[in-house]
C-alpha cells in the first residue's frame, strides 16, 4: 500500500486494530482499551477467521499471539509481513518464550508482549508503531509538513506544539524543547485540538493523516 492509498484508508475508518487471540476475554478486554482511545477494533480467535478478516479489511496494527489454537502466530505473522503493507504487529505471549520472541522480531514484530498484559504498555507500543509507519510528508527545512484544515487558524506556537505532538512527544520533552512548562503545552494542546475539533490524540493523528 502506498502513502496515498495508506492516507485514504485512514480517511475512511479511521485507525483500526486487529486482536487474534483464543482467549475471549482478553480479546474484549483489549477492544475496550482501544475503543476508548478512539481507535476501531476487531478481533478473531482462531487462524482461519484471522486470514479471513485480512481479506476483507487490512487493519492499521495487529495484535497477535505467539499461538492460536494449533496454529502458530509466527505463522500468521510472517504472512502478515509478506503483504509489505507495513503493517505493525504486537505479538501476545502467554508466557515467557524466549526462542519464539527471538523468532518474533527477527520475523519483524514491533514486540513481544508476555501476559498478564499491562494496558498502558500495550497503547505506548502500538501508538509508537503505528506513528513510525505514518509519512506525515516532505520534510522541509528538517520540519515536517504539516497541512491541515484549520491550520491557518492556529498560533505560530500552537503550530510547533503541534508538529511535536504528531512527532510523538510528551507534554515534558516539547516544553523542554520550546522553553515552556508542561502545562502550558496542555493549554497549547487543547487549543489545537479544539481547533483542529480533534476529540484526542488519536483522532488529531487521523486529521493530520488524511491532508
Amino acid at each position: 500500500m502506498n502513502e496515498q492509498n495508506f492516507h485514504h484508508a485512514l480517511l475512511s475508518r479511521g485507525c483500526s486494530i486487529h486482536i487474534a487471540d483464543t482467549d475471549p476475554a482478553i480479546c474484549e478486554a483489549l477492544s475496550v482499551l482501544f475503543r476508548i482511545e478512539g481507535y476501531q477494533t476487531s478481533f478473531s480467535m482462531d487462524a482461519a477467521s484471522f486470514l479471513g478478516s485480512l481479506d476483507r479489511r487490512r487493519p492499521d496494527a495487529v495484535i497477535m499471539n505467539l499461538m492460536l489454537g494449533e496454529d502458530s502466530g509466527l505463522a500468521l505473522l510472517r504472512q502478515v509481513k509478506g503483504l509489505r503493507t507495513g503493517t505493525p504487529v504486537v505479538m501476545l505471549a502467554d508466557q515467557l518464550q524466549v526462542e519464539a520472541t527471538v523468532m518474533a522480531m527477527k520475523l519483524g514484530a514491533t514486540d513481544v508482549i508476555a501476559k498478564p498484559i499491562d494496558p498502558e504498555h500495550l497503547l505506548v507500543v502500538v501508538r509508537d508503531a503505528l506513528r513510525r509507519e505514518v509519512h506525515f510528508g516532505a520534510m522541509q527545512g528538517g520540519r515536517r509538513a504539516i497541512e491541515v484544515r484549520g491550520f491557518v487558524e492556529l498560533t505560530p506556537r500552537e503550530r510547533e506544539v503541534l508538529e511535536l505532538i504528531t512527532n510523538g512527544q510528551s507534554n515534558k520533552e516539547a516544553g523542554r524543547q520550546l522553553g515552556i512548562s508542561p502545562r502550558t503545552i496542555e493549554v497549547h494542546r487543547a487549543r489545537v485540538m479544539d481547533k483542529l475539533g480533534a476529540r484526542n490524540t488519536a483522532d488529531l493523528m487521523r486529521i493530520v493523516l488524511t491532508k
